[in-house]
């Protein structure tokens, strides 16, 4: 069993510009071009889910502002109706701005989407503010997964709104069972995760850490050891698809010198095991 619990997509008729567009901020923010790997669509993501051999692709979907979450859930329900002919399944979306959070989170639940998105970032928001805290708080109680993205982002370098601080401050208050912080809990900001984050009961995911094509990436070292410090069965596989090509995502996964039962938990067993996908 394989899922990908760390991809995106977009509308088609936005897709080719937004992808520009992101692709230009990486080069503004970080001095290096990085490539969209697929076409950054639904269909896209599908083809390259078959052809990478995975069983599942989860779309994270990001609300920019406090007017899109409801229509984003929305379309997400209709694409999660498709999922076994497409291998693909969207969570849901929320932005911290929302004043209706409580009933867009009951939404998000009755739609069995089973998971919100949050993206500190491109909400510009730090992910210890009261406004995350609360939907946070309330999105657990009902059971759901939240997934944020954690670390620097490579369009967005500065400043970073979800550092492990952030995390351990809002920790204090909500301790949420399905916490998942992208980017093995904070992109380029692994040492402090390591000293700060690895060992809590919250998840992990690996999207993009071990793309070689990033002129910054995890050590294969500092990977194995976070895993086996943080515990594989806590270890959610990630490619943030698209741009991580998913079939030489798993190539590089499968590579690594990871114990066959640490492989298959990462893979898949824990992500079905949190959200019942399959």
């Amino acid at each position: 069993m394989i899922i990908d619990i760390h991809t995106h997509t977009f509308p088609e008729k936005i897709a080719h510009s937004a992808i520009e567009n992101m692709e230009q901020n990486i080069i503004n923010g970080q001095g290096f071009e990085v490539k969209c790997a697929r076409i950054p669509t639904v269909q896209g993501l599908s083809e390259s889910t078959k052809r990478a051999g995975m069983d599942l692709s989860v779309v994270c979907p990001v609300a920019t502002n406090e007017r899109q979450p409801e229509k984003i859930n929305r379309l997400a329900a209709q694409m999660n109706e498709k999922m076994e002919e497409t291998g693909v399944f969207s969570f849901g979306a929320i932005h911290p701005d929302c004043k209706n959070y409580k009933e867009i989170i009951d939404e998000v639940v009755a739609m069995d989407l089973k998971a919100v998105k949050l993206h500190p970032d491109y909400q510009n928001t730090f992910f210890d503010d009261e406004r995350y805290l609360r939907i946070v708080d309330y999105a657990a109680d009902k059971g759901l997964g939240i997934i944020v993205h954690a670390g620097e982002d490579v369009g967005l370098p500065r400043p970073i709104h979800c550092t492990p601080d952030m995390v351990l401050n809002l920790w204090k208050h909500i301790q949420p069972e399905k916490l998942i912080l992208a980017h093995m809990g904070g992109w380029r900001l692994w040492d402090e995760v390591e000293e700060k984050l690895v060992g809590l009961p919250l998840y992990l995911d690996t999207a993009v850490v071990l793309n070689r094509k990033f002129p910054v990436t995890m050590s294969e070292e500092q990977f194995l050891r976070m895993v086996r410090n943080h515990g594989a069965q806590r270890i959610l596989y990630g490619t943030d698809s698209p741009w991580y090509e998913q079939s030489q995502a798993l190539k590089d996964f499968t590579d690594t010198h990871l114990e066959e039962q640490e492989k298959r938990l990462i893979l898949g067993e824990n992500a079905n095991r949190l959200f019942q996908f399959i």
